[in-house]
């Protein structure tokens, strides 16, 4: 029924933006000031998290916690219009709960707006790979290695946070929250757009090119 798969949204989402903002938030604290430690920190959290909530929710709603993914998957048609609005809010809605919870957890204002930026082209082709390389994996990984998609988006996002200059937001619901915490994992309202465009260009390059690979191996 399509009230779980938005439950499940919801909920994935959410403990996928408790884990990015509350790890950062963690790691800034005990890393002494090295930001190669705290980094790693919210790496190793943020690629845990998806193993687990893409292993338990992925037979309810597909695990996608993420805009780009639902996108490509109705141009993909395996959701209609109605699904993809109904997964879009429930991701958003949850990634936002996600980040006020962590913040109430730490103890830190639940309200914030973030002043970090993250802005240059460098940076928006870095979301392009980051986005393009999720895409492809999950796509290429659910056809010929299905039971291994959760290790499989884990790990690449583990190695896509420090392969990239961006640190691998490749998620517009994501990055929309993270402009509502001014803590380690933040980004400036006025970088979102680009962040999303490149995030959906990346996207659906990915699902080009996994269709040209998919249709020459018939």
């Amino acid at each position: 029924m399509t009230y779980k798969k938005n439950i499940a949204e919801f909920i994935g989402t959410s403990f996928l933006l408790g884990t990015i903002v509350g790890s950062g938030i963690m790691s800034e604290r005990l890393s002494a000031g090295i930001e190669s430690l705290a980094l790693l920190g919210n790496t190793i959290a943020t690629g845990a998290i998806l193993f687990v909530m893409i292993t338990i929710l992925a037979p309810v709603s597909g695990a996608h916690f993420n805009p780009a993914v639902s996108l490509v998957m109705r141009l993909r048609g395996n959701l209609n219009n109605v699904e993809l609005s109904t997964y879009l809010l429930s991701q958003i809605a949850g990634s936002v709960f996600g980040t006020w919870v962590a913040h109430f957890m730490f103890d830190v204002s639940i309200i914030q707006f973030s002043s970090k930026i993250r802005t240059g082209s460098p940076i928006y082709i870095a979301e392009f790979v980051a986005t393009f390389g999720l895409i492809f994996t999950i796509l290429l990984g659910s056809r010929y290695s299905p039971r291994k998609v959760p290790a499989l988006v884990g790990l690449y996002i583990t190695g896509a946070y420090w392969f990239t200059s961006s640190t691998s937001f490749a998620n517009p619901a994501v990055t929309f929250a993270r402009t509502l915490t001014d803590t380690f994992s933040g980004i400036n309202f006025s970088d979102l757009p680009f962040f999303i465009l490149f995030q959906v260009l990346g996207g659906v390059s990915a699902l080009t090119v996994c269709n040209l690979i998919e249709n020459g191996r018939k």
